[in-house]
Formats: structure tokens, C-alpha cells, sequence
């Protein structure tokens, strides 16, 4: 099954502009869209082609996170909530299919229609579309999500609320939407946006909402119980009105999830050893290989499952905040890149098992390929030569050291940078030309045992350099609260990419989002190359153009240097309760953040 996914992606990238447009592109009510192309599934699919459609419900299961949380409502900015809720209690308009690169199914609406340049799209709902007290979800809910969200939900929705000229209702059960600018994603990021209850909201604080307002969903799951930084517990609705969905067939199986808080990984595994949690997601193959033989797996009791996926590596490592010095000078950042000694790290704390990341896309059809630019991705990159990064049209790869704990190759070339840049070394200590010396903070959350591990060992290095640099780790709050207002040095980033990059790159890295507060662009990127790239996948009309424009984003990203990479996760590792089933099918995104559980089902 995975070959045949990895032929399908293939087949993607290669269509050519006579055949990209498809159904989605014309102006008739359809039940699909696709960003290039036709989708997979005819109208009349009975389920996602990676699901059991005939899963039993039923069964309980209990899930770990790290930290804490003190607010339930994951749509603002204003503190910290359980990832997870948006997937079990409220729901788009639209359903992804995790088997298709961008491809959109309706959930909330029937059918979804738009122009043949997307200047517009309109939604119509299915009848019967509820809340999960009941009460009906109708266009005026969907209207006043757009616009609450918009003007006071997380920033993460400001962009696309500011580039739609008017939303207005078209009939009983359908909307239309009519954008201010050229970008063919927006119709299919407005079938993206959670739906709430206007009854709920209307004339109350929604921005700054208490940890018990808890906003209503017309999810499969609502929270029955909780305790603020200890659980939540998730029930699913028996009543829920979209039980008998195609795209919720053989999914949402269980009936009740559990989210346990524990105060670090380390104490989460402790819990999963002892059955108090049903499963974890292992991210260090070292780990994976040498901690998991505990009594409950050689009884059976415990399964291991590797998950394969054909997905970008996206980007994780230590980000440099460009707003700071020195971090504003490329040769600085590049000095501390190459002072990390990937090798010797990777086979401390994985034993050499994890492949490091190259470049933000890399793993995948859409990363930038060895050597100088050449053709279409040039071609995209030539007008911005004198604002590209050094390396971004000849060629930037990341150091390879020599494995051994010194790095005495890789400390002389961090050195040769520092005094390019004007620092030099003086008694032992790194100093800026002012006299001062060098010195910075990494940013860690409590509980990110494994981030605190390689940090310390970078810390070596970093004293090699006479750098006197220091470990703050603060509780989930306060680190989400300090990066959102990019008050850091150096903190830990995370950035899962797809095989879809679209308008969320501007948020990731786009100039305007540089100083715009919960932005994710953490480093402080303002680039005219990277802004005119993201603006070329936008509004791409044929695949070529589209593969070139991400390929050229990835150069001036990675020769950006604005990451020091760890390693690729090339495969999810879950261990579980041998009662937690899926389905042999795997989706071409692997264990995504929906796929488990939200396909799992409960077997005894």
C-alpha cells in the first residue's frame, strides 16, 4: 500500500497544466476540491480508503501530555490548550482525505462551488448539521465564526479574514465568499476554519475566555469533565449528527479519550509502563530500541508499530532570533551551526539512527535539490540575487563533522566565521568588537527531557568557542507566552510541514508576520525572495511552476541559516495497548495529528 501512495504523490507532481484544473475548477457545486487536480474519491465513496469502515465502537482509552494547560479554547491566542481538542470537538467545512496531497471533502457542507480563478467560493451545509447540545449549526453560525475568529481568534486566522471582501448568506443553507486578492488556496482555507456557536458567543469576551468556557463544538467528542493541568476527559456524542458521513466512516471509534498531564516525558513513560496510559508516541529511535522491554511488552501486552510516511521532514532544531544580537548576522548564525556537532549528538542520544534534516522540504519531491539552482527554480530566484542568503543560489549544505567529541574541524570553521564577523577570542572569552562578550540563553519547556539532553552537549562546544551561553527551561505556559511575543535567544522549533505548503508559509516565515505577536515565524524572517516564493506556490497554475517556487522557498530557508537542524523523523514510532487496532492502509502522512486515534478502534 505504501508503494502504490508514493506512485499516487508521483503522479501528482507530474500532471500537466491540461489536466490541473479539473472539477474543482469549475463554477458547479461539487462534493470535492483539490488544490491541482481532480480528487481521488468519486462523489459517491463510501469511506477514506486508509480506515476500517466496519470498526466497532467502543473502549476507552487514555493519552499523555507534557506540561500543563489553562484554557479550553485552542481558537485564541491567550494561553494554553490540549492540542488535540480541536480534531475531537469541532469541525470545517470541509474534511481532509490524509491519503492526497491537498484534497478536501465536505463535512459541515454538502457541497462546495467556486469560480474558475477562485476569486470566490460558496458552501452549502448538509440539513441536520447540530451542535453537540443540539441545537442547530446553520449559515449564521458559519458567518459569525468567520468574522469572531478573524478579529479576535488567534492570529493564525487574521490572514486569511483579511482577504475576503464580503461573506454574505446566498440561501437557507448556503454562503458565498468573495476574496479581495489573487490566491487559489483561499477557497479551500475557508472550508479550513472551525466552526462555533454564534447563540454562545455574541456579546462575550471571546479573546480572553475563562478556563470554563468551553466553546461548543459540532465535533464527534465533547469534554464532560476536567481539572485545569491535570486531564480532561472527551466523550464521544452518541447523538452526533455526522455519524453516517462517508468521510466519518470507520472513524472516531472510541468512547471516551482521556488526556492525563504529567510533568515530563521522562514521568509520562513511567505512567505508560505502569498502564495508566494506553499509548505514547516515541520520537528517539535510541530510546525506541533500548527502553521499550519492559515486562508488559513481553507479555504482549504492549505492541510496538512503526508508521511509515512519504511526507516533508519540516524543520526542528534550536531557532535563532534574527531580532537579537548577534543573531542578525548570517555569519554569526552560521558559526553556531557549525559548531553543533550533529554527528557526535545524534549518536549520543540515538545511537545513529535518525538521519538529520537537510532542508525544511527535504524527504520529499518538494526539498531543494544538492548543487547551484538551476532552470525554473533559477529562473524564480534570479531577480532577488542581491537579497538572497549566501549559498541559496550556488549551493549551502549543512557541516558534517567527523563524529568524534572535539569537532576540532568544525570549531576552527565556527572560529574563521566569528572573526569574519568582527568577534574575536580574548582570556578564553568570545567578544563582540564593543568589548562585551557573547553570551545567550536557550529556551526550553519543562518536561522536553530529550531538548535539555542535546542542549547541554551543544553547551560543550559552545565553551570551546568561549561562549558562555546558559539552559532557561520554564512551564508550557510560559514558554508558549514568551515565543508567541519572541522573547527568547534560541529556543526549540518545530515545524511539520506538507506535501500542500500554501498561505500558512506566510504565518511561518513571510515578512509581515515577523513582528506580529503568535505569529510562527519564531526567527524573524523578512526576505522579498521568500515572500515572492511563498506568492509563486500561491498562485501557481500548473505543477511546475509550483514544485519550482517551493524548491527555491526551501534554498533561501535552509541557506538562510536560521536553524541549527536536528534529525528527520522518518517514520512514527507508537507504542500501544494491544486492544488499539488500525487499519494495515496506511495514509501517505503516516501518523499525523489525526490519525491516531481518530482511526483507531478498540478490540479485545
Amino acid at each position: 500500500m505504501a508503494l502504490d501512495n508514493f506512485s499516487r504523490v508521483q503522479g501528482f507532481v507530474a500532471l500537466s497544466s491540461l489536466i490541473l484544473w479539473g472539477i474543482a475548477a469549475t463554477a458547479e457545486p461539487q462534493h470535492a476540491i483539490a488544490m491541482y487536480g481532480a480528487p481521488a474519491l468519486a462523489p459517491d465513496f463510501t469511506n477514506l480508503p486508509y480506515v476500517n469502515a466496519d470498526a466497532p465502537k467502543g473502549g476507552s482509552i487514555t493519552l499523555g501530555n507534557t506540561g500543563g494547560y489553562d484554557s479550553l479554547n485552542p481558537f485564541v491566542l491567550k494561553g494554553t490548550s490540549p492540542w488535540q481538542l480541536p480534531f475531537f470537538t469541532h469541525e470545517t467545512l470541509m474534511g481532509r482525505s490524509w491519503d492526497e496531497p491537498f484534497s478536501l471533502y465536505g463535512l459541515l457542507a454538502e457541497t462546495i462551488e467556486t469560480a474558475e480563478d477562485r476569486t470566490w467560493v460558496e458552501f452549502t451545509l448538509r440539513e441536520g448539521t447540530t451542535f453537540s447540545d443540539g441545537s442547530p449549526l446553520t449559515v449564521e453560525d458559519v458567518i459569525f465564526s468567520f468574522e469572531l475568529l478573524g478579529t479576535e481568534g488567534h492570529p493564525r486566522y487574521l490572514s486569511l479574514y483579511n482577504q475576503i471582501e464580503s461573506i454574505e448568506q446566498t440561501a437557507p443553507r448556503s454562503l458565498r465568499i468573495i476574496f479581495t486578492t489573487e490566491n487559489r488556496e483561499l477557497a479551500l482555507l475557508a472550508g479550513l476554519r472551525p466552526i462555533i456557536s454564534k447563540a454562545q458567543w455574541e456579546g462575550r469576551d471571546f479573546a480572553n475566555a475563562q478556563v470554563q468556557d468551553i466553546p461548543l463544538g459540532s465535533g464527534p467528542y465533547s469534554i464532560t469533565d476536567y481539572e485545569p493541568g491535570r486531564f480532561v476527559q472527551l466523550t464521544r456524542n452518541p447523538e452526533y449528527w455526522g455519524a453516517d458521513l462517508p468521510l466519518r466512516q470507520g472513524t472516531h471509534n472510541f468512547d471516551s479519550v482521556k488526556l492525563d498531564f504529567y510533568g515530563d516525558s521522562k514521568v509520562l513513560f513511567e505512567g505508560f509502563k505502569a498502564g495508566e496510559v494506553s499509548a505514547v508516541r516515541e520520537f528517539n529511535a535510541e530510546t525506541w530500541a533500548t527502553q521499550y522491554d519492559f515486562p508488559a511488552i513481553t507479555r504482549g501486552d504492549i505492541v510496538k508499530s512503526v508508521i511509515r510516511h512519504q511526507k516533508p521532514s519540516g524543520m526542528t532544531g534550536f531557532v535563532m532570533n534574527t531580532r537579537r544580537a548577534p543573531f542578525d548576522d548570517w555569519r554569526v548564525r552560521d558559526a553556531l551551526i557549525k559548531a553543533f556537532n550533529f554527528e557526535y549528538i545524534n549518536d549520543t542520544l540515538t545511537g545513529g539512527a535518525q538521519p538529520r534534516i537537510t532542508s525544511y522540504f527535504s524527504n520529499s519531491v518538494l526539498g531543494k535539490e544538492d548543487g547551484a539552482a538551476s532552470g525554473r527554480v533559477a529562473e524564480l530566484l534570479l531577480p532577488y540575487i542581491d537579497t538572497l542568503p549566501a549559498g541559496a543560489m550556488d549551493g549551502y549544505a549543512l557541516p558534517v563533522s567527523d563524529g568524534s567529541a572535539r569537532n576540532r574541524a568544525g570549531i576552527r570553521a565556527a572560529m574563521a566565521q566569528f572573526e569574519a564577523a568582527g568577534y574575536s577570542v580574548q582570556e578564553g572569552r568570545m567578544m563582540r568588537g564593543d568589548g562585551s562578550a557573547v553570551t545567550f540563553t536557550i529556551l526550553i519547556a519543562k518536561g522536553s527531557t530529550e531538548d535539555v539532553a542535546i542542549a547541554e552537549l551543544y553547551l560543550r562546544a559552545l565553551e570551546r568557542l568561549g561562549i558562555k551561553a546558559s539552559i532557561e527551561t520554564v512551564d508550557d505556559a510560559q514558554f508558549f507566552g514568551r515565543t508567541g511575543d519572541f522573547d527568547f535567544d534560541m529556543t526549540v522549533f518545530r515545524r511539520s510541514l506538507s506535501l500542500s505548503p500554501g498561505n500558512e508559509q506566510k504565518f511561518y516565515w513571510g515578512s509581515d508576520a515577523a513582528d506580529q505577536a503568535g505569529s510562527r515565524n519564531l526567527m524573524g524572517a523578512r526576505n522579498p525572495a521568500i515572500d515572492a516564493m511563498i506568492d509563486t506556490m500561491l498562485n501557481a497554475r500548473d505543477s511546475v511552476d509550483f514544485i519550482a517556487a517551493t524548491r527555491a522557498l526551501d534554498r533561501v530557508l535552509t541557506a538562510g541559516r536560521y536553524v541549527i537542524p536536528f534529525w528527520s523523523y522518518t517514520e512514527g514510532r507508537i507504542a500501544h495497548v494491544r486492544q488499539m487496532k488500525f487499519s494495515p492502509d496506511l495514509p501517505i502522512y503516516g501518523d499525523g495529528s489525526q490519525w491516531m486515534p481518530e482511526t483507531w478502534w478498540w478490540e479485545e
